[in-house]
C-alpha cells in the first residue's frame, strides 16, 4: 500500500511538471495559432536564473521570483523583433521560435559546459505520512501547479486582459476595429506563456538539476501533450498534459523506462490520428 501510495504521488508530481510546462505553450498555440519550439529553452532559461541566483550567493527564491519576470520580457521582445514579422506563414514561424531555442541552448552551454550543475530544493526533507514519506519540494511543485492553473484560468476568463486576449484570438480584425492593438496583445500572450515556460523551469531545476539539454526533455513532451489535449482552448492542453503526464510517469514503473517512452508516443500518435481536434476542441477558455 505505501509503495502503492509513493507511485501515485510520483505520477501525480510529474504529471504537475508536465501542465506547468504545456500551460505556456499551450496558451500561445491556443491564442496565437503558432507552436513555439523554443519553450523548452524558456524552460532552460527560468532554470539557469535560478542558479545564477543560487550561485551569485541570493536566495534560491529570489531566482525563482525572477525567472519568470525575466524570461517573459525575453519574449515580448523576441515576439516583436523576430516572430511577429511571420504570422502570416505559420510555419515560417515555427522554424523561427526553433532557430531561436537552439541559439538560447547553445549559448547556455557555451556558458555551463557539458555540466550537471545541482540546485537545492528551497523546501528540503518530507512529509511522512505513517509510513510514507514524499518529497516535501515535489508536494510544493503540485500546489504551485494547482494555483498557477487556478489563476491562469481566471485571467483568461474573468478579466479584461483575457477578455482582449481571447477576441484577438477569435477575429482579429474586428478587435482592431474594437481598439484593441491587436501586436501588444500577441506581444503580452507571447510573454505570459513564455513566463510560465520561465517559472516550470525555475521549479524543476532542484529535481533535475541544470544541463543544457534541460528543456529538449520537455519540450516534445509538452509538443505531444497539446495536440492530445486540442489547440484553441486553455483546458484542451492542460488535459492532454495530464493524460500524457500520467502515462509518462506510471508507464515506466511496470516496464523499461525507453519503452514506456515509444509506447506513450505510439498511443499518442494513434490517438491524433483518430481524433485530430484532440480531447477537447474549440476556441476559449
Amino acid at each position: 500500500m505505501a509503495n502503492a501510495f509513493v507511485a501515485a504521488f510520483e505520477i501525480l508530481s510529474f504529471g504537475a511538471i508536465i501542465v506547468l510546462i504545456v500551460l505556456g505553450l499551450g496558451i500561445i498555440a491556443s491564442m496565437m495559432g503558432i507552436f513555439n519550439f523554443a519553450q523548452g529553452e524558456f524552460v532552460l532559461l527560468g532554470a539557469y536564473i535560478t542558479y545564477l541566483a543560487y550561485a551569485k550567493g541570493l536566495p534560491i527564491w529570489a531566482g525563482m521570483l525572477a525567472a519568470p519576470f525575466v524570461v517573459g520580457a525575453l519574449g515580448f521582445v523576441l515576439e516583436a523583433l523576430i516572430i511577429r514579422r511571420f504570422y502570416a506563414a505559420p510555419i515560417v514561424a515555427m522554424l523561427g521560435t526553433y532557430a531561436l531555442g537552439l541559439i538560447i541552448r547553445e549559448s547556455v552551454r557555451g556558458l555551463i559546459g557539458g555540466f550537471y550543475l545541482t540546485v537545492p530544493e528551497p523546501i528540503g526533507g518530507s512529509i511522512d505520512i505513517g509510513a510514507m514519506h514524499i518529497s516535501a519540494w515535489r508536494f510544493t511543485i503540485i500546489v504551485i501547479t494547482l494555483l498557477v492553473m487556478a489563476g491562469c484560468y481566471l485571467l483568461l476568463s474573468r478579466t479584461n486582459f483575457g477578455l482582449r486576449m481571447r477576441a484577438t484570438l477569435e477575429n482579429p480584425s474586428l478587435a482592431r476595429a474594437s481598439g484593441i492593438s491587436t501586436p501588444l496583445m500577441y506581444g503580452a500572450t507571447f510573454a505570459f506563456g513564455s513566463a510560465l515556460a520561465g517559472l516550470a523551469g525555475a521549479l524543476i531545476v532542484p529535481v533535475f538539476s541544470l544541463y543544457a539539454d534541460l528543456g529538449l526533455r520537455f519540450l516534445i513532451q509538452g509538443f505531444v501533450a497539446v495536440m492530445v489535449g486540442g489547440v484553441g482552448s486553455f483546458i484542451g492542453p492542460v488535459a492532454g498534459a495530464g493524460v500524457i503526464g500520467t502515462l509518462s510517469a506510471a508507464l515506466p514503473w511496470i516496464m523499461a523506462p525507453v519503452v514506456a517512452d515509444v509506447l506513450v508516443f505510439v498511443l499518442a500518435i494513434a490517438f491524433i490520428k483518430f481524433r485530430p481536434q484532440g480531447l477537447i476542441a474549440g476556441k476559449g477558455v
